[in-house]
């Protein structure tokens, strides 16, 4: 409560939803040593990086950023309320990419620490679905990344908002990834841990 999406009136019902599953999500991933990247929507203290549009659009709803919040100005670097929350806080060596925008790709280095690692496959998780997930998710297709989206460890402001993007995915035989529960990936994943073997990266 008090960050910056309740500061829009947005009902948290379905983001919190999420917050198991990815955490069990990440802890595979860590077991298996995959790299592991956290984004955050963030900008620069002097709020250099935030075009115009996005500023007057957050006046009209009241929460513009880099205004004032109940935990620090709203999605600014190095304010807490601009942080994960504490069940996903980085770990030593983990990457956290800054993003001024939805998409996880337009100005950051996302693509050239993929490229350097010649990582292809990508698992998404996180909030919300239908904005940062899905603007990133078609972003990376297009790029020519493989996707999977986990659909349960992802959550959105309702859920027809959520369900709408997975229904999106379904097109022209899965036209910008493929998504899956928690729960499956999973049990897939487990099974290479009993084997102790690595798989992909994230």
């Amino acid at each position: 409560d008090g960050g910056y999406f309740h500061s829009l009136g947005e009902d948290l019902i379905s983001v919190r939803q999420a917050i198991k599953p990815g955490m069990a999500i990440l802890e595979m991933a860590r077991d298996l040593n995959m790299m592991v990247l956290m984004t955050r929507e963030s900008h620069r203290p002097d709020l250099m990086d935030l075009n115009e549009n996005k500023r007057i659009k957050g006046e009209r709803l009241g929460s513009a950023p880099g205004s004032n919040g109940p935990m620090g100005r709203f999605l600014v670097r190095g304010e807490y309320g601009c942080d994960m929350i504490d069940q996903f806080l980085p770990q030593k060596g983990e990457v956290v990419i800054d993003k001024p925008g939805n998409d996880a790709f337009y100005a950051t280095d996302l693509e050239q620490i993929l490229r350097a690692r010649n990582i292809r496959q990508l698992i998404l998780i996180g909030v919300t679905t239908d904005v940062c997930v899905s603007s990133t998710l078609r972003s990376a297709n297009d790029r020519g990344f493989d996707c999977l989206v986990i659909r349960d460890a992802c959550g959105a402001a309702s859920e027809h908002l959520h369900q709408a993007v997975f229904d999106t995915m379904e097109r022209e035989g899965g036209i910008f990834g493929a998504y899956a529960d928690s729960e499956v990936v999973l049990k897939h994943l487990s099974g290479c841990v009993n084997r102790n073997e690595s798989i992909g990266s994230m």
